[in-house]
């Protein structure tokens, strides 16, 4: 048991270590940041984004740099809940009951551990996804360094990069519906690092259960 949980009120349970939710901004911002100047670069129509972020040579120097802290952060994500992140029986319960969970009829939900379903699928796609970005970004990153029998690997990266960008850019629109409306009270854990036993319960019973018995709290 940490300190931060040994301070907790009697109702609270920690949920995020303190460097659990500093790396989770980390991701985070470096994510925002690479969408939006990647979305600059994608289309002309966006392109204003880079001037309203310093400019098309700064966005264009920054973007891989800010690529690789992403990617440094994802890593240590896959340290820190890889093992939590393993799919069970309970989770393929869980995407049959896919209906409920979007009608917030979480009584009728199996009951899910420290994680759902849904947000390992989550976890997974970011960790793959952000492996996908890299290589194709080292890439785009040193064309010109390519031979002239490879150029052919440029190709390929321009539609990998943009294809894994648009469907992570499409999870992370999920992850935040998850985080602040399908979940209340998740998006102020990665910020204060607890939650209520009360959200424990009902959105995570199987790691409600989990907690009570390691502990002296009520049931």
């Amino acid at each position: 048991m940490s300190h931060q949980e040994q301070l907790l009120p009697h109702d609270r349970v920690l949920r995020y270590e303190f460097n659990e939710r500093m790396n989770h901004w980390v991701a985070a911002g470096s994510f925002i940041y690479l969408m939006l100047t990647g979305l600059a670069f994608w289309s002309p129509w966006l392109f204003w984004i880079a001037s309203a972020l310093g400019g098309a040579e700064l966005s264009r120097m920054l973007h891989p740099w800010i690529g690789l802290v992403f990617f440094v952060a994802v890593c240590y994500m896959f340290a820190l809940w890889s093992r939590q992140m393993n799919f069970d029986s309970v989770d393929a319960q869980w995407w049959k009951s896919l209906h409920y969970y979007i009608q917030n009829q979480d009584d009728k939900m199996p009951p899910a551990g420290r994680y759902n379903a849904g947000q390992k699928l989550l976890f997974w796609s970011f960790f793959g996804g952000a492996i996908l970005l890299l290589a194709s970004g080292v890439v785009l990153w040193f064309t010109e360094s390519l031979p002239w029998s490879l150029r052919w690997m440029r190709y390929i990266s321009v539609v990998v990069h943009a294809g894994t960008a648009l469907l992570l850019i499409g999870n992370f629109m999920i992850h935040i519906y998850m985080g602040v409306f399908a979940e209340r009270g998740a998006f102020g854990s990665v910020i204060r690092g607890d939650v209520s036993l009360a959200f424990a319960k009902r959105y995570h019973p199987g790691w409600y259960k989990e907690i009570v018995a390691n502990s002296n709290r009520p049931k």
